[in-house]
């Protein structure tokens, strides 16, 4: 009965057309993605049209910021998730709840560690980044709500990542959309109505995140008895927490290794003033937005192939990863497309209809990045491919590649070209990381089959 339950509330992705166990794993991870980024562009239009152009640009300003620490948090939960997906698709479910149960302890030692430090390097690193003065308060009240609340982002991020190890993408976007309510409502109710700044877009995103991740956790005790962890699996077990750091780790350095480019990036634009900062800001709440089936496609790609590693069908790997790549090819060339139409009446969200060389900004970026999606698409699927093998360490030196190809935007193209050189940072970043993982995908491959003793 128990095993039964198990199978009704878990996926698994080792049977079955490899197109369509990505695509249906996909959609819900997609709308996940979706309301994440919700979050984020219910501030911005509610501070860019109840407070204005400088607030709104305080924000964007901390972009950069929250890619090398917020992205650091994510990775390092996706990674956690990675052995529970391997485990998962071996059917060795006593150490799949080892490996969550320490997952629970490095998760907790990560956060208290995170925030603690980075609320208090949070205005030198403003100051580094040379955000203009006029709007330097606003990105600081704002950043500094959002890492004391970096514990509630690694519990719901954690706690998703192993439901989604486990096959079930559908459950952690239930809880997303009942938060991203919740942060609406709050955003209206304190910014509009009680008449708060910046910082009560932050608390509303703070006391959402935190809704979503306590439900998760609780829906995660209740429905999954293969979570049911006993008082000896609940040891911290320094083996498990070894490979845990070992998946996790590279790919939260992953994301910050590239954000120390981005930042270069931002700094670029903050020197070209508060107006490309806002037009830069509204271009990068719509590409969060189009690009969410991308990174859905690249994220489902981790679970797919740790699932399919852990049960040993390395035949599956290839097959999955050319149906993505086809998948997110389509969608690449329809966003652009689209951009170019709509891409001004999108950051209109944003900005007001008379704030003319914002939105000249804005469009500009947006085209541009769309234009090499396809380059983003190749990243995503071969980067969470070689990830959910368990050779984490390759993200590493594929971020080190993005990052340098975004000082070379920020320093040599923005100083030759202005701001046109900083739109072409990120299909820089994409040609520097694809050259690499393309060789380096092939080569995981082979070296999963010899370690696994597969011809």
């Amino acid at each position: 009965m128990k095993n039964e339950k198990n199978k009704k509330m878990t996926r698994d992705l080792t049977v079955g057309n490899p197109a369509l166990c990505i695509l249906s794993f996909q959609i819900p991870m997609f709308l996940g993605m979706l309301f994440q980024q919700l979050y984020s562009m219910v501030d911005a239009v509610i501070v860019g049209k109840f407070l204005g152009l400088l607030p709104l640009a305080g924000i964007g300003a901390t972009g950069s910021i929250c890619f090398l620490i917020i992205g650091f948090c994510n990775g390092l939960s996706n990674g956690f998730a990675i052995p529970v997906a391997q485990m998962f698709g071996a059917k060795k479910y006593t150490e799949l709840r080892k490996f969550v149960a320490n997952t629970v302890w490095m998760g907790a030692f990560f956060a208290v560690v995170i925030s603690v430090a980075t609320v208090i390097l949070c205005k030198p690193i403003l100051r580094l980044l040379s955000t203009p003065s006029d709007i330097f308060e606003y990105s600081y009240i704002y950043l500094v709500i959002l890492f004391a609340a970096i514990p509630f982002t690694i519990l719901y991020n954690s706690a998703a990542a192993v439901l989604r190890a486990l096959g079930d993408s559908k459950s952690p976007v239930l809880f997303l959309a009942f938060s991203s309510f919740i942060n609406i409502a709050l955003d209206v109710l304190f910014i509009g109505f009680i008449g708060m700044g910046v910082e009560g877009a932050a608390i509303a995103t703070m006391i959402s995140q935190a809704v979503s991740g306590v439900a998760c956790v609780i829906y995660m005790y209740k429905k999954f008895e293969i979570l049911h962890i006993t008082k000896d699996e609940w040891r911290f077990e320094r083996s498990y927490s070894n490979k845990l750091c070992y998946i996790g780790v590279p790919m939260g350095l992953q994301y910050s290794i590239t954000a120390i480019g981005t930042m270069v990036i931002q700094k670029a634009v903050n020197d070209c003033g508060s107006l490309a900062v806002a037009g830069m800001t509204a271009a990068q709440k719509i590409n969060g937005i189009i690009t969410c089936p991308i990174e859905a496609l690249a994220s489902t790609m981790a679970t797919y192939v740790g699932q399919n590693v852990g049960a040993k069908k390395i035949d599956r790997l290839g097959k999955g990863l050319t149906a993505a790549n086809i998948m997110g090819f389509g969608v690449s060339i329809f966003m652009f497309v689209l951009m170019i139409f709509f891409g001004k009446p999108m950051s209109m969200l944003f900005l007001e209809a008379d704030e003319l060389e914002a939105l000249n900004y804005s469009y500009l970026f947006i085209v541009i990045s769309s234009g090499f999606y396809i380059l983003l698409t190749i990243v995503g699927n071969y980067r969470f491919s070689i990830q959910g093998m368990g050779y984490s360490d390759f993200a590493i030196i594929a971020g080190v590649l993005e990052m340098v190809a975004r000082i070379i935007a920020g320093t040599v193209l923005a100083g030759v070209f202005g701001y046109i050189g900083v739109c072409f940072a990120s299909p820089l970043a994409w040609i520097f990381a694809d050259v690499f993982l393309i060789p380096a995908y092939f080569y995981s491959k082979k070296k999963i089959k010899r370690e696994l003793g597969i011809d």
